[in-house]
């Protein structure tokens, strides 16, 4: 843990701080408001004490009864990731400002957490549909998505678990008995 980086962020966005500051093995983590989120990430990114220069991840979060936006930053300038949470978003209609003013990359990013969680990323310049069909009405990685066979929703429907082994169904005895090598 870099207590350092932990009170420079304290004495730099001491007001702007959602909760305390976290900090686990090599992670802090900050928590800010979506509104707060450019004049945050651009002092991460400009200011000397912390040159957070690379964005390395930012995904969407779906907690159930509001949505977060969650970005990994890191920086020469500490041993520690920096994980920003943007907390606080509503769930009917999630927005949060773009980053990609900072990093270019951000865009592909911010589409990914768009199509799977609907939260719009104001002025991103291309913030459309980049897994799912462009005519497709719904958002997959929310906690209110069910497929119309999900497997919570309808036990013994036939559904499979993917990591529950079984046989292919043209698969011989033969084959599906493991013998042990032969020395």
């Amino acid at each position: 843990m870099d207590r350092a980086l932990k009170r420079r962020l304290e004495a730099r966005f001491g007001d702007r701080l959602l909760g305390p500051i976290r900090q686990r093995h090599d992670e802090t983590e900050i928590r800010v408001a979506p509104g707060d989120v450019p004049e945050v990430m651009r002092a991460l990114h400009d200011e000397p004490e912390f040159r957070f220069e690379a964005l390395m991840d930012l995904c969407g979060v779906d907690t159930g009864s509001v949505m977060q936006t969650v970005y990994h930053l890191w920086s020469e300038t500490t041993p520690d990731w920096l994980r920003v949470v943007a907390d606080g978003l509503s769930r009917d209609d999630p927005r949060v400002p773009s980053v990609t003013f900072l990093w270019k990359g951000a865009e592909w990013q911010e589409r990914e957490a768009y199509d799977m969680f609907g939260i719009a990323f104001e002025g991103n310049r291309d913030l459309r549909r980049i897994y799912m069909p462009p005519d497709y009405t719904s958002f997959p990685l929310r906690k209110d998505f069910f497929l119309p066979d999900d497997a919570a929703r309808s036990p013994g429907g036939g559904v499979r678990h993917i990591e529950q082994a079984h046989a292919p169904s043209n698969a011989t005895v033969d084959a599906q008995v493991r013998k042990a090598p032969t020395s």
